[in-house]
């Protein structure tokens, strides 16, 4: 019985010293083992993201911030640059500057709150680019640790998918804000490029000559410049027609010319010759010097000269190298990428008139979808009668952005028509399609994603209408969705919170 009660009383002191151990206390209140909460923030101006993270903010305890700073344009990290963060009460603050990343992209400055309350806190941002400010307000300051766990709790997996900002950061990675905008009824047809007005230009045999080619591989397509030579036209050893000779005759008619008109012009000036001869004189005079200058304009080494007259391409050549050729042959074509005419044709039952057609747009040859009206572009016509054998009204586009695409070639379009409607929509490269069904990846937070079915209603252009699924303010992402997708069947995504 001795050895009973001893043995009960050991039991006794080491379940008491589990109690105590159980609700054992840190100096700031906080219970043994247990973690400050962490807090993160993401916010958007117009050129940054802003997502930061850090343990909640506790009166006398220094916390360090991990801000992650993203240029929208490209979804790069800022590189260079310096970061200040200000804690603000009323007209009282503290501040601390990173002046440089620690790493790319992220920022990692310190503050010490002397006081619990409401505060602001503000991030300043200055690159080599440019400068952003931003502000978050309401945020707390929590006497000691206990208070701001009682607070905010702990954290808990809440199913989104994580995408750490230095993985979206080595990938091709976009997002775009959910607006609301302008939906139109669309015709989806088709449409076919051709050249424009001014696009091409022959260029023709000025002088007769032997044909010289001065670029390697002059073929079609080939790229040129503006004033690059391109070919010349020899003339040296004709005994007809030869350049030189041609030259020297016109250059000897001009000086007597012109000396006949200097003489005229002191005798005119004097009265002593008649107007009506002073005027016969200075014709040919004019005449002469014209027939000079043209001989020699663009004549190099008694050669006739061939250059581009503008930046652009070889759309065809009627000569070969060597071949003789006489005065106005064609040698050459010169188009650009510059302007091209799109052109289109649509039932008549659509009704379409050019009051009625509010844009049109096109596909690019990378897929993605154009204005017309970028660049200064403009829909030039739409045809008002049609043909027994082409029963369909033709539509007409100019279109001033560089097109990579070969004339003759066909593209698909989209016409816009009558009154538009206000409505949801994001950029059409944003869907990501399952047997039909759509569905869009929604940035929660900095790292935090989560993949969302949408109903999806008209196209326009670059532009989907969402009718169910969305709400105008979310975030979604534009490039590098599958990536995002792909992290969140992998089942080893990485934690949130994670240390910089």
């Amino acid at each position: 019985m001795k050895y009973i009660l001893i043995v009960l009383a050991f039991l006794a002191m080491s379940c008491n010293n589990k109690a105590e151990d159980a609700h054992a206390h840190d100096a700031d209140g906080s219970h043994v083992g247990e973690e400050i909460p962490r807090l993160n923030h993401t916010i958007w101006t117009d050129k940054t993201e802003l997502f930061v993270e850090f343990p909640a903010l506790i009166a006398g305890n220094s916390s360090r911030f991990a801000a992650h700073f993203t240029v929208l344009d490209k979804h790069q990290p800022v590189r260079e640059g310096s970061v200040t963060v200000s804690l603000i009460k009323g007209d009282k603050g503290i501040r601390n500057t990173a002046e440089a990343p620690s790493s790319p992209g992220i920022f990692s400055p310190t503050i010490q709150p002397k006081e619990s309350g409401i505060y602001q806190l503000v991030f300043e941002l200055k690159t080599p680019e440019y400068s952003d400010k931003i502000t978050i307000d309401d945020v707390t300051v929590y006497p000691n640790a206990a208070e701001a766990i009682k607070a905010l709790g702990t954290a808990e997996d809440d199913g989104s998918i994580s995408f750490l900002k230095e993985q979206a950061w080595k990938i091709d990675f976009q997002t775009a804000p959910v607006v609301s905008g302008e939906i139109y009824d669309v015709i989806n047809t088709s449409g076919v490029w051709m050249p424009s007005p001014g696009s091409v230009k022959s260029l023709a045999a000025k002088s007769n000559g032997v044909v010289d080619f001065k670029v390697n591989n002059l073929t079609e397509g080939t790229a040129v410049k503006q004033g690059q030579l391109l070919m010349s036209l020899n003339s040296e050893g004709l005994v007809s027609n030869n350049l030189s000779n041609e030259i020297a005759n016109a250059r000897a008619n001009f000086n007597q010319a012109k000396s006949e008109y200097e003489r005229k012009k002191e005798l005119y000036e004097s009265k002593i010759v008649p107007k009506s001869e002073f005027e016969k004189v200075e014709s040919n005079f004019e005449i002469a010097k014209s027939n000079y200058q043209s001989l020699t304009s663009g004549v190099s080494g008694g050669s006739k000269q061939i250059r581009a007259p503008f930046d652009g391409f070889i759309k065809s050549i009627s000569v070969t190298n060597g071949d003789y050729v006489e005065q106005g042959v064609a040698l050459v074509a010169i188009g650009t990428h510059q302007s091209k005419v799109l052109k289109t044709q649509i039932a008549p039952s659509y009704g379409i008139t050019m009051e009625n057609v509010q844009g049109i747009w096109y596909q690019t040859n990378d897929g993605h979808w154009a204005n017309v009206t970028d660049a200064e572009g403009e829909i030039l016509s739409v045809g008002k009668d049609v043909e027994r054998e082409n029963p369909l009204i033709s539509v007409f586009a100019q279109v001033n952005a560089e097109v990579d695409m070969p004339e003759g070639s066909l593209t698909p379009v989209q016409i816009a028509m009558g009154i538009a409607t206000q409505n949801t929509m994001i950029p059409v490269n944003a869907l990501l399609e399952d047997y039909g069904s759509y569905s869009v990846i929604v940035q929660l937070s900095g790292e935090s994603f989560e993949r969302r079915p949408v109903k999806t209603g008209k196209r326009n252009g670059e532009n989907v209408e969402i009718l169910q699924g969305l709400q105008v303010g979310e975030v979604v992402v534009t490039e590098g969705a599958y990536q995002v997708k792909m992290a969140s069947m992998s089942g080893s995504t990485p934690a949130h919170g994670h240390d910089h």
